[in-house]
């Protein structure tokens, strides 16, 4: 069973808006054991439309759309659906009842036509109602083709597709079921663990997957594999996990679930033990505190946080010894230390961590050559900092410090647990 996604919409092609919804939709149908066979992206254009359904119909099984449903001019999609079916628009008398209630209920301006005409859907359309929006989700049925189109809003989207495509489409399909069973490894580079593993993989099994997912100081691998029988697959593809597994022991950190990687791995132990977490950064200038305060429930373990970028800013407010840098330099291991160490008394936490580097274009207030980045963990236990040279791209270097500041905190936590 194979699906193909469409987003339609100028912004996505000038790269004003990234498209985050073809990547949950591919989760969602993974999820049920629909492959994807292609994402395709194309213009608020009638005949850029017509042609990216005529060639997803040729692919795929079940094509699902999402943008261009709004109430303005250059939101066409619905018309052209129309079209593309051969069939009338007509006023859905529920749409416009949840349109109406929508607007008494939290909008203040007055009801336009246009915002009304949100009800006109093709007539061949099974309604897809859209609680959060105006724009309802629409369902086609052609031969053995579903069509499915959705807003463009990401929360109207991703509801309806968890409440009522996927539902549909389960009660539809008979699909087979997709198992992934993704490996977390911190310190080994993609050719090196290739060649660590090279024999358990060459004896992998026809219909299993093996794909290595590199990113910046981190390794993703994941083995997949499908058919209809969901616990004989689990028990395979977790055969084959146990036997990997002691090759890469002293790099394996755990799985990597559907919500996230380290940080959520981390998230889990400290909540399981029952321990806190405070940062410090600098370099990374408030990208690693962003990694766990992204998810929901953050702070039963994260106690909090500061991004000390200025000389000044380490010693007022985490009170580094002005000695200390003076004697070290700001970008240096003992200033990691006593960010980190400070930053565990200062928010009263069980673990901290700490950075401070030079992720350049240039030097900034310190000689250490651009990539150089101190990293520091504080415990109960003491504290310690590791050097690491990241490169000399700022992105990259800010990305790989954050990684490699999970990857000791795992380490610690882990190790102290």
């Amino acid at each position: 069973m194979q699906a193909e996604i469409i987003t339609i919409g100028d912004e996505l092609l000038i790269g004003q808006v990234i498209d985050t919804n073809s990547a949950f939709i591919a989760r969602q149908l993974n999820k049920i054991g629909v492959s994807i066979y292609q994402v395709t992206s194309v213009q608020d254009d009638r005949s850029h439309i017509l042609k990216a359904l005529r060639e997803a119909e040729a692919n795929a099984d079940i094509i699902i759309l999402t943008g261009g449903l709004g109430p303005t001019k250059d939101d066409i999609t619905k018309k052209t659906i129309a079209e593309y079916f051969n069939d009338n628009i007509v006023r859905d008398q529920e749409v416009l009842e949840n349109i109406e209630h929508l607007w008494r209920k939290h909008i203040s301006d007055k009801i336009l036509q246009v915002n009304r005409d949100q009800a006109l859907v093709p007539s061949k359309a099974t309604v897809l109602m859209n609680k959060l929006g105006t724009a309802p989700g629409m369902w086609f049925d052609k031969d053995d083709k579903t069509f499915i189109s959705l807003p463009g809003v990401p929360y109207e989207m991703v509801t309806l597709m968890e409440n009522k495509v996927i539902p549909k489409l389960k009660e539809k399909y008979n699909c087979p079921f997709i198992i992934h069973k993704t490996l977390l490894i911190y310190g080994l580079g993609e050719s090196a663990l290739a060649a660590r593993i090279e024999p358990w993989e060459d004896a992998l099994p026809e219909d299993m997957k093996l794909a290595y997912l590199p990113n910046l100081g981190k390794m993703r691998l994941r083995l997949s594999t499908k058919g209809f029988d969901e616990a004989e697959l689990k028990n395979r593809v977790d055969a084959e996990i146990d036997k990997v597994l002691p090759l890469i022991k002293d790099e394996f950190f755990g799985f990597e679930d559907e919500e996230g990687s380290a940080e959520i791995i981390i998230a889990k132990q400290l909540t399981k033990i029952g321990k806190t977490l405070a940062i410090a950064e600098s370099c990374t200038g408030g990208n690693l505190a962003e990694q766990f305060t992204k998810h929901s429930g953050a702070s039963a373990y994260f106690n909090g946080g500061v991004v000390t970028y200025s000389t000044e800013s380490k010693m007022n407010v985490l009170g580094v010894p002005k000695e200390v840098i003076e004697t070290n330099s700001v970008v240096s291991g003992p200033v990691a230390e006593a960010m980190a160490s400070n930053a565990l008394k200062l928010f009263k936490s069980d673990f901290a961590v700490a950075t401070t580097g030079n992720a350049g274009p240039t030097k900034g207030e310190s000689e250490a050559e651009i990539g150089t980045v101190f990293i520091a963990i504080a415990s109960k236990y003491g504290v310690y900092s590791e050097k690491f040279a990241l490169g000399n791209h700022r992105i990259k270097v800010i990305n790989r410090g954050v990684n490699k500041a999970l990857e000791m905190l795992l380490k610690e936590i882990f190790k102290n647990r």
